[in-house]
């Protein structure tokens, strides 16, 4: 199949180039480098040295003999992303495209209002490419568990069937998003439901936990290959975080009391969800939802279990929570989608850890230890 990776030069995009490639895909990426610009912005770098997107797919192809071809230019330039869907011809689409991180979307007002225009006005703009160019594309796009929030009533995927007052239908499962960004991707999902309902196009919208790990059997051929490590308290996931802290013999910092639950998926399970939605593409008309994570965890036991497996004294530091959030909820999560379709879990397991810690270790003077402590404040949004 033909897939175009929107956001290829990511964090997830970048392995899931490389990891479709591998199985014989032919692939192409198309990225703007927003998420290093906003590194020269928050004034740090990715912990681990990633190469420029040019020699990144020189080296794979020095590596595998496999061509990825490349386009610059950002979703909101829709002549340029016509232009591109047309040029390349997709048979699907995997929209990593978009800025992903809650903290960054409530540093102020310019950062909601950016976070909210780039993210929704790029995903309409694709649907739109899609719908005039071809619309038997399969969009798989990526989403987030946080659309969710914490209800108090066990998680679907996607779809919940509702009774009231004698009467039964299938409606999208409500959404309580906790961020600004969160509200982006509720956005994208209902525009997407809409345009399958109204358009007929085809699309697989995919919950995602929290990502953690850095290497996939790809990445890991060369080191040229490498995708990003986030470790600071804007971009940073929890985990890949508390092991950076656990390596530099700093606390490991848990907001508020760490009872709140987080769905997690180790970086090689997020490529093969991706490759299982684009070989099994939903059927027109159909707006699919997964929820792709493979376990879930308290932040406070995350923290815990990093301690437990360092191979030195680690301590645990719990901060007043920046986040507006339930500092203890229900939360139980239905993920059956992506097993049925053949996903194989990696649980977190000790060996993964380990890795990281030396991952971390090989890299440890790159890191800013300023940077892992929180600065942006839900509250802190609203000047006076």
């Amino acid at each position: 199949m033909r897939v175009l990776v929107l956001g290829g030069d990511g964090y997830l995009g970048w392995p899931t180039a490389l990891h479709l490639s591998d199985k014989g895909h032919e692939v192409a990426v198309l990225d703007n480098f927003a998420r290093r610009g906003y590194d020269a912005e928050l004034g740090v770098e990715s912990l681990v040295p990633i190469e420029s997107l040019a020699d990144r797919i020189a080296t794979w192809h020095e590596v595998s003999g496999r061509t990825i071809t490349s386009y610059e230019g950002d979703l909101l330039d829709a002549e340029f992303l016509f232009e591109a869907v047309r040029d390349f011809a997709p048979d699907a689409v995997v929209h990593y495209a978009e800025q992903r991180s809650a903290p960054y979307s409530m540093i102020d007002r310019e950062h909601a209002v950016y976070t909210q225009h780039n993210n929704v006005v790029g995903t309409l703009n694709l649907l739109y490419a899609i719908a005039e160019i071809n619309p038997a594309i399969h969009l798989v796009k990526l989403g987030t568990m946080g659309e969710y929030g914490t209800p108090n009533i066990d998680i679907e995927e996607g779809w919940l069937e509702l009774e009231h007052n004698g009467r039964a239908d299938r409606v999208l499962f409500p959404k309580r998003p906790g961020s600004f960004y969160h509200l982006t991707k509720v956005h994208d999902s209902h525009n997407i439901e809409f345009t399958c309902r109204a358009w007929g196009l085809r699309a697989t919208d995919l919950n995602q936990g929290i990502v953690y790990g850095q290497q996939t059997p790809q990445t890991a051929l060369d080191p040229r290959l490498a995708t990003r490590f986030d470790y600071d308290a804007v971009f940073g996931t929890v985990l890949n975080r508390f092991v950076i802290q656990a390596v530099l013999g700093q606390p490991l910092t848990v907001y508020g009391k760490g009872a709140q639950t987080r769905g997690l998926i180790d970086i090689r399970d997020t490529v093969e969800c991706i490759r299982l939605a684009v070989e099994h593409p939903a059927a027109p008309g159909e707006f699919r939802v997964f929820n792709q994570m493979t376990e879930s965890m308290p932040v406070a036991g995350i923290a815990e279990l990093v301690a437990d497996r360092f191979p030195g004294p680690v301590q645990i530091e719990q901060l007043e929570n920046p986040r507006t959030e339930a500092p203890e909820h229900y939360y139980n999560v239905k993920h059956t989608g992506l097993v049925g379709l053949g996903l194989q879990p990696h649980l977190l397991s000790d060996t993964l850890i380990e890795s990281m810690f030396d991952i971390v270790g090989a890299n440890k003077h790159r890191v800013n230890p300023e940077k892992l402590r929180p600065t942006v404040r839900w509250r802190g949004a609203l000047k006076a």
